[in-house]
């Protein structure tokens, strides 16, 4: 079996370089829990449970604070590239390790289908006579050049990235706040609006709805996890970053007040401007809300202001940033994990061929590819494009993180057979490895309840696919031996 695992020499620009600094490392982190799932996933999310969303976040939002942890843990031990899959072949098997590296892979090529067809929805707010897919190939060419630069280009370009997109959410929620308090928002704007419409459950827990469908908070859950697919970017990132064992604790401990202050307090504002039956699908809701208060006027600093529609026009324009951010990173974890396969033996050997900047650049034109299958849906189903995407991507996020857990598991019982101690222990083992383990099974039962039979049937199927890829390439390994 070692053979799968074989880790050929590589002349000297062949090897990643830590050109990522600790800023940032902390800004990537950051940016990766600020995307698409906040700004637009929350609209179909908050038409299925209308304010108890907020809770929805919250109880995910934990859930991936454990997750993050468990991988901070092993990720601090060992900086490597291509960390989840390096992790799972060798403290659980050769199958695990090629089977979670392809899901993560697979995972990222549908994040990034989801982002790029955001992105056409954001662009649709200023030109609707834009498609889709134009919109989607022209940031396709834009973001992918820019990470055949440098390792440091993508680090610069995710750092201002992220700087737009937590200036953008503190602001809002300090704006949110002032209107408000002084009453500027209108007299839909108020705080009440959380709980005065049908109460904080206004379609329970989950019920059927009149049209058969299911609706309530357990009903949204699949869309919730969808935001906190990212988060896990940090794990990619130790390969190349600089002192990883002080970079990633101090990232990994932020992510429980990132959730609270940019999910929570943002969705908490969000609702208390507006009621929440006015939140559709069709754009992000916190354009809508904010576009919906034009023509109200309010007193700043002794001066009258009156409020237009520029704000919605900005908060559009961030939100746009945020879809290219995520992307951005996208494009290179899947490059990172292509590289890391292939160092592996999992992956065809020239997909770890670096050029002279120390960047995987077929691994990213390979994985480049995959992700423009985005344009040609985006094309051909527009309208159902983005539900169907984001579906995919929540059952690759479970195995992902039902994989980071188990691994994590065997890491720490084989830590104990040797008597050694971690950097970085994760937060109340095993118990948070089980609480994440049982939840995020429920979810996917879930899913199966509401109607999303489709990403749960493609589990099964997924899985056995990889088995037969890897019993191939196993067959050509122990053939090339003999």
């Amino acid at each position: 079996m070692e053979e799968l695992i074989q880790t050929k020499e590589q002349p000297t620009p062949q090897k990643l370089k830590r050109g990522l600094q600790n800023r940032h490392i902390q800004l990537i982190a950051l940016g990766g829990a600020i995307g698409t799932g906040l700004f637009l996933g929350i609209g179909p999310a908050a038409v299925l449970a209308g304010p108890s969303v907020i809770l929805g976040y919250a109880m995910a939002g934990v859930i991936a604070f454990f997750i993050m942890r468990q991988l901070g843990e092993m990720v601090v031990e060992e900086p490597v590239s291509g960390s989840f899959s390096h992790f799972a072949y060798k403290y659980w098997g050769t199958f695990a390790g090629f089977a979670s590296g392809w899901n993560y892979w697979i995972l990222y090529i549908l994040v990034s289908m989801s982002e790029l067809t955001a992105i056409g929805v954001y662009v649709h707010f200023w030109w609707p006579e834009i498609p889709l897919w134009t919109s989607s190939l022209f940031f396709f060419v834009a973001i992918n050049a820019l990470n055949l630069s440098s390792v440091k280009v993508y680090g610069e370009a995710e750092f201002w990235f992220s700087i737009v997109k937590v200036i953008a959410i503190i602001s809002m929620i300090v704006f949110g706040i002032y209107l408000l308090i002084s009453g500027s928002g209108g007299t839909q704007a108020n705080v009440e609006n959380l709980w005065n419409d049908g109460g904080f459950f206004p379609k329970g827990l989950l019920e059927k709805g009149a049209d058969g469908k299911y609706q309530g908070l357990f009903a949204a859950i699949a869309m919730i996890m969808f935001s906190f697919g990212g988060l896990e970017l940090i794990g990619i990132t130790a390969a190349e970053a600089d002192k990883p064992e002080k970079t990633i604790p101090k990232a990994t401990n932020q992510v429980i007040y990132r959730i609270l202050i940019f999910y929570v307090g943002a969705l908490i504002i969000l609702f208390s401007l507006s009621p929440w039956k006015s939140i559709t699908t069709d754009s992000s809701p916190f354009v809508m809300v904010f576009e919906s208060l034009k023509g109200f006027e309010f007193t700043l600093f002794g001066k009258t202001i009156y409020f237009t529609s520029l704000i919605a026009n900005v908060l559009n324009l961030i939100v746009l940033t945020a879809a290219l951010s995520v992307y951005n990173s996208c494009v290179y974890s899947n490059s990172r994990m292509l590289y890391g396969l292939a160092e592996q033996g999992n992956a065809p050997a020239f997909l770890s061929q670096l050029n002279k900047n120390h960047v995987p650049v077929k691994a990213t034109l390979v994985s480049a590819l995959f992700a423009a299958i985005c344009i040609v849906v985006n094309k051909l189903i527009p309208e159902q494009a983005l539900e169907v995407l984001m579906s995919l991507v929540v059952s690759a996020l479970i195995i992902n993180w039902i994989m980071i857990s188990v691994v994590h598991i065997k890491f720490r019982q084989q830590k104990k057979l040797e008597q050694l101690p971690t950097k970085f222990p994760s937060f109340i083992y095993p118990l948070s490895n089980y609480i994440c383990l049982i939840f995020l099974v429920g979810i996917l039962v879930l899913m199966w309840i509401t109607g999303m039979k489709l990403p749960v049937e493609m589990i099964p199927l997924w899985l056995v696919f990889l088995y037969i890829c890897y019993a191939i390439l196993k067959r050509n390994k122990t053939a090339q031996v003999n």
